[in-house]
């Protein structure tokens, strides 16, 4: 290669396991690691400063062409645990949401869930920085990624958007997904998920390197995320992006 490929990841707890071959050595003469939070990652692909994404799924609609790079990403089959609407009061008594600014697909899937699963339509705000203090009252929040852990120790309620999509369409949820707007070949996607597969032999190793106090998680590695983005899956991200253009 004459240049190294530029992989852009989110820099959460759950892609630990994604990027541990990575941070082992595994391609290090063919892939640039580049960390941001997912929505940051997504504006990267669409403007081609970075060849392969860990992207947020809605992103799909605007990304001509494009690829699925590899057969891994950031899924679930119910409880999520890391994306979820938090408040003091119930759901139904909440007037206004603030969305999270880091990623697109949460908040795509936050206001499906609003319209057809809890058929509610509270007033929805774009946040900002430090809003987690503003969930009061009744101001709700939707909070994503390694924060999520704390915010369940400060809210009384907390709706898992997760386990929302399961009850309503009885599908797992993919969040983010390995996409590009280039073809890589057979061989370079051949490595690319050798090296995100062994971070799943390695769990227990990472969950204790990166250890909070929050949230366990090694559970959070074994029960709440879906690595493997197949079957089921592929259905519901059809699903998901259909529902885009309603």
């Amino acid at each position: 290669m004459t240049h190294k490929i530029k992989v852009g990841v989110v820099n959460y707890l759950n892609t630990k396991p994604l990027i541990y071959g990575f941070e082992q050595g595994m391609m290090k003469e063919e892939v640039e690691l580049i960390l941001d939070y997912p929505a940051a990652i997504a504006e990267k692909l669409l403007n081609n400063e970075i060849d392969i994404g860990l992207v947020p799924v809605a992103i799909l609609p605007n990304l001509h062409p494009h690829y699925i790079v590899g057969e891994y990403g950031i899924a679930c089959n119910g409880e999520v645990a890391s994306v979820c609407l938090f408040s003091k009061v119930p759901l139904q008594e909440v007037d206004t949401i603030l969305l999270d600014y880091q990623s697109r697909t949460s908040v795509q899937l936050l206001q499906i869930l609003l319209k057809e699963y809890w058929k509610i339509s509270p007033k929805l705000v774009a946040a900002y920085p430090n809003y987690e203090k503003d969930i009061k009252e009744n101001v709700a929040g939707l909070v994503i990624g390694d924060r999520a852990f704390k915010q369940h120790l400060l809210s009384k309620y907390s709706y898992d958007l997760g386990q929302a999509w399961k009850d309503m369409t009885g599908l797992p949820f993919v969040f983010a997904a390995w996409l590009s707007t280039k073809k890589m070949s057979d061989d370079f996607i051949k490595q690319f998920n050798a090296a995100n597969a062994i971070g799943l032999n390695y769990i227990d190793e990472i969950a204790k390197a990166n250890s909070i106090t929050e949230y366990d998680l090694a559970r959070y590695y074994k029960k709440n995320v879906d690595y493997k983005i197949d079957g089921d899956k592929i259905k519901a991200v059809e699903l998901f992006v259909s529902k885009l253009k309603i």
